[in-house]
């Protein structure tokens, strides 16, 4: 019966015969399980054209029973188990969160078409019977948004999200500021959005192309309000997923020195990036952008309960700290021996903030170099190595390394074929092999790997719909890889499992990239 589930469950085994939901089949539900039970309907509801009754005693047959048991902790807080019987659908969890990834699950086990947005007839809604127990490998299973580089509609997002959902990932990591653009509405400081979150035009074709270099002559912009974050937090979470906000610092900061000249290092006013890459431009350290930016987090961490808020850190040139009498200042008076030291200063400045707030502060492996702040967790993006050296310092790990994860990466050698992409080669089954444990780690540090994360940078991906293209199927592959068990995991065998599964993105409107193409 795990013919049809993406990702695969750590056990399932079939019985024989079906259960067949039709409009007289009723959802049991317990106090603790009435959400659940609702979401279900929801889901259930367009192709069955009705929605089906939920009732707090069950009938003798032909009803789904929702169950949360805080006392089932065979299972961690995120498992739960499914039981199928001609008569009944039996499934349990510890939490909320363990019973959402079974109605995903059960979801699945039904015929593809249970994922059509309008009423199909004329289909059996069987599901097979059996027993499938199923837990996530992984505590952090992500997949990172880039809204800076092109802004994505709201009605996207709630998209993304719930594809996130049916691929069983608990981690929305939204990145929202950037050179190009500062996404996230700040009450205090308006700017950032009046002026940050636009830039005049944007670069027609690739960075690095040795042709001359023009740009499309159209203004691009646009954010989110903090009613509109709020709604989106509020909709991930009644999906069992956490928003993690990304604010970058001090480097890829140059939307938000345009909008307040006094943040940056050379006293001239500068534009909102209207090209891609890495560029100069840096926050100064002076003790009023410190207490600038942490105003910025205060906002942010009413907006976004996440334990983990994401500073960034990559990719900081320091041109110009080695070129301004005011940082080098700053350097003397904190004994500091070098700008990687500044940085690192910086960093720890926000990890004491967030720290003091209970939250956490999450960074590209960058702020390893010059001290890693004392609570920060490491995202490695430039291969594993920053991963390992921070574990191995007893520092929490996500694994994001851009070989292997990197979404805006071509999916075909043959690029004449593929929409413009920002380089590199990453098909599925690359992804679909990636092991997020390195082998240089050992238990005892091995434990520090929370998990894995896969991003999409959007520089050349426009719209939602080249996002969606770049991201599935092969976020299809990586949901396994965070999810399902390391034995076992074969690439072969996957491949019927997500053709089929293919025919349900379809369904759900997903442009997605053809396997065969």
């Amino acid at each position: 019966m795990d013919d049809r589930i993406i990702p695969k469950p750590l056990l399932a085994q079939p019985s024989g015969g079906r259960f067949t939901v039709s409009s007289n089949t009723v959802i049991f539900v317990d106090d603790r399980s009435y959400e659940s039970a609702q979401h279900l309907v929801e889901m259930l509801a367009p192709a069955l054209g009705v929605k089906l009754h939920i009732l707090s005693s069950a009938p003798e047959l032909n009803y789904i029973a929702l169950k949360i048991d805080p006392l089932f902790r065979g299972l961690g807080d995120e498992g739960y188990l499914l039981q199928i019987t001609p008569s009944c659908v039996d499934l349990v969890a510890q939490t909320r969160g363990g019973l959402f990834w079974g109605l995903q699950t059960l979801r699945q086990l039904l015929p593809t078409r249970i994922f059509s947005r309008s009423q199909v007839g004329g289909v059996a809604w069987d599901i097979p019977c059996g027993t499938i127990e199923d837990r996530p490998r992984f505590r952090w299973r992500g997949m990172m948004l880039d809204c800076s580089r092109h802004f994505m509609p709201i009605e996207f997002i709630y998209q993304w999200i719930e594809l996130l959902a049916i691929h069983k990932m608990n981690v929305f990591h939204w990145h929202l500021t950037d050179d190009q653009g500062w996404r996230i509405e700040i009450k205090k400081y308006p700017k950032l959005t009046n002026i940050g979150g636009w830039r005049k035009e944007t670069l027609i074709g690739h960075a690095l192309s040795k042709t001359k270099q023009t740009c499309d002559g159209k203004p691009h912009g646009g954010f989110y309000t903090q009613d509109q974050i709020r709604s989106v937090v509020k909709y991930a979470a009644a999906r069992s997923i956490n928003v993690v906000p990304e604010i970058e610092m001090p480097g890829h900061s140059q939307a938000a020195i345009a909008a307040y000249p006094h943040l940056g290092n050379i006293g001239e006013p500068i534009e909102v990036w209207t090209s891609w890459g890495v560029n100069a431009n840096i926050l100064n350290v002076e003790e009023s952008t410190i207490q600038f930016y942490q105003d910025v987090l205060t906002e942010v961490m009413e907006l976004f309960p996440s334990q983990f808020i994401h500073v960034g850190g990559d990719e900081a040139i320091k041109d110009q700290w080695k070129a301004s009498p005011r940082a080098q200042a700053r350097m003397a008076e904190l004994g500091l021996r070098d700008e990687h030291e500044l940085q690192s200063w910086f960093i720890r400045r926000m990890d004491k903030f967030l720290t003091s707030h209970g939250r956490t502060l999450v960074g590209w492996d960058e702020i390893l170099e010059g001290g890693l702040a004392p609570g920060a967790v490491v995202m490695s993006w430039r291969g594993e190595e920053g991963g390992i050296a921070a574990a191995t310092s007893g520092h929490d790990v996500v694994m994001a390394p851009q070989q292997r994860v990197y979404f805006d990466r071509y999916q075909s050698e043959n690029n004449e074929k593929e929409p413009l992409a920002i380089g590199g080669f990453t098909p599925i089954e690359p992804v679909y092999q990636y092991e997020p444990v390195p082998a240089e780690l050992d238990g005892k540090f091995a434990a520090h790997v929370q998990g894995a994360q896969a991003q999409l940078w959007t520089e050349y991906v426009p719209d939602p719909a080249h996002a969606l293209y770049m991201t599935y199927p092969r976020a299809c592959a990586f949901a396994e890889v965070v999810w399902s068990g390391r034995q076992g995991r074969d690439f072969p065998e996957f491949l019927p499992r997500l053709k089929l599964h293919l025919q349900r993105l379809k369904l759900l409107g997903a442009n997605y990239r053809p396997l065969d193409s």
